[in-house]
């Protein structure tokens, strides 16, 4: 069955990778991105181009996470074209390194604008059409550094992230009863395919971040030795891939977590601990109906 689908973050890496597996799946994708008359217009006339040449349903649509303004309009475009959103995936975010004492509390607050209050921008923007048909899929990029191992220098992105992540499981409990089901996908690092790293932004104290001088160096044997440990077919497809797997899953059957990592940096492990303590304790509390969007309707 074709479903609506809505990408944030989509004019690159995992987000592009997506909208265009979907597409190809046979369902009509909305890969959104900011400045598709400007900044963006050669990503957006790529979208345009690609999608043409195999004749699948994938539009660029403007749609800039740090506006509600801008969230609401592109549902609402989306609902106008389809009378509906299936699928929502909350993909859009940003990459910072550095020492995180050189970070000012404004530079990390604009990291968690972009990861986890734009993706709440995004929800009260497509939430609204889900819970009145009373069905959708809400699918969450996160990210194996919320659960497992992670390099140092990444201190404001790991934090948002894990907000974020723990922003979807919340939700996931109070959209339950709406039929409105969660999937968590935790891509684990890629070393190769996307534009993470070489986009990533950096603290503007460069005076601050020179006194951690004697890390220097520290970055480049961790990215060294990731890339030692990462399997020569390790690709970010993986991820996209999964993703339509789990669209083309038939409602109530769909995973809340589906970890695709190659390196092993433990997060499979305690996600699979934690979601047991997380089931287990719902149950206790008298609250295991919302575990379960079909049982909760």
């Amino acid at each position: 069955m074709q479903q609506v689908v809505l990408v944030t973050g989509a004019g690159s890496g995992i987000g592009k990778l997506s909208a265009q597996s979907l597409a190809l799946a046979g369902h009509a994708v909305y890969a959104s991105m900011r400045d598709i008359d400007g900044r963006n217009k050669g990503r957006a006339d790529e979208v345009r181009q690609w999608a043409a040449e195999r004749g699948v349903t994938l539009h660029p649509l403007e749609l800039d996470v740090l506006s509600q303004e801008s969230a609401d309009a592109a549902a609402a475009a989306i609902v106008r074209e389809h009378g509906r959103i299936d699928v929502v995936m909350q993909n859009a975010g940003h990459l910072v390194v550095g020492p995180t004492e050189a970070f000012t509390p404004e530079e990390m607050m604009r990291v968690f604008d972009t990861n986890l209050f734009g993706a709440q921008r995004v929800n009260r923007a497509v939430l609204p059409y889900m819970r009145g048909r009373e069905a959708g899929l809400m699918l969450w990029i996160s990210s194996t550094t919320t659960k497992g191992g992670f390099p140092p220098f990444m201190g404001p992105y790991g934090a948002a992230k894990a907000a974020m992540d723990s922003l979807a499981v919340t939700l996931a409990y109070e959209i339950a009863r709406f039929g409105i089901e969660t999937s968590i996908v935790v891509p684990g690092a890629f070393t190769k395919g996307t534009s993470h790293f070489p986009t990533a932004g950096k603290p503007a104290d460069a005076a601050r971040a020179a006194t951690y001088s004697r890390y220097d160096g520290v970055m480049d044997q961790i990215g060294e030795r990731l890339t030692a440990l990462t399997p020569d077919d390790a690709d970010p497809q993986a991820v996209a891939d999964e993703i339509v797997r789990i669209v083309d899953m038939s409602a109530g059957s769909r995973p809340m977590r589906a970890v695709i990592d190659f390196v092993g940096d433990g997060a499979r492990e305690v996600l699979e601990v934690s979601e047991r303590v997380r089931i287990d304790f719902a149950r206790r509390i008298g609250m295991g109906d919302l575990l379960d969007a079909r049982v909760s309707r």
